[in-house]
């Protein structure tokens, strides 16, 4: 009866378990290097956040800094501030457009 039971665990640390540990680790780590996993990486929606809202104040401010300078150049009150407020706008929102139609592997 004594021999169909289960052997104790041994005592101490097992080499051969601490060796496989130790491989395991070693492989995880470059597994994460392959793949070009970090350890800590923004959240994909924030970055577009972050890049959609750049857009959006570049186009508007790009655009009303250089029809204020050009109205300033040629005298020509606030038309050239409309006009290419109007242009950072539409560059703006096609390139918000443009970045959130990308397909995933981009």
């Amino acid at each position: 009866m004594t021999e169909d039971a289960p052997g104790e665990d041994p005592v101490g640390e097992d080499a051969r378990i601490t060796s496989l540990e130790e491989r395991i680790v070693r492989a995880e780590r470059t597994e994460k290097v392959r793949v070009g996993a970090s350890t800590q990486a923004a959240d994909d929606g924030s970055r577009l956040g972050n890049r959609v809202l750049a857009e959006l104040i570049g186009g508007l401010v790009g655009g009303a800094l250089v029809g204020w300078v050009l109205d300033r150049l040629f005298g020509t009150s606030p038309w050239l501030l409309l006009v290419f407020l109007g242009l950072g706008i539409v560059a703006a929102f096609r390139n918000i457009i443009r970045l959130s139609t990308k397909r995933p592997g981009e």
